[in-house]
């Protein structure tokens, strides 16, 4: 079981990573530093997309409009934040030494 649970803080973490790695991305397009015209540049905004769309689809109804400002992927790193570190990790603990 603490495999599962390990394996499954890996994967939140990666999407932490890719979630901040699309950050990052969308304010180099904002200030353009990176060209959107390229079409590797382009294939890879629109793959990340595609992956994160769900996770902001349900955050993006319930939280208000801000502007230009989307605060949904800070709420998804929040909520990755929390599951990994108050969720999983006692889980993990608890397998992990047989508690």
């Amino acid at each position: 079981m603490a495999i599962l649970l390990g394996i499954l803080d890996a994967l939140l973490q990666i999407l932490g990573w890719v979630i901040l790695g699309q950050v990052v991305l969308s304010w180099l397009i904002a200030f353009n530093v990176l060209n959107v015209h390229s079409g590797g540049v382009r294939n890879f905004i629109v793959a990340l997309d595609r992956m994160t769309a769900p996770l902001y689809r349900p955050i993006r109804r319930i939280l208000p409009d801000f502007g230009g400002l989307d605060f949904s992927p800070l709420v998804v790193l929040l909520i990755i934040w929390i599951l990994r570190g108050r969720v999983l990790g006692p889980l993990i603990d608890r397998y992990r030494f047989g508690g």
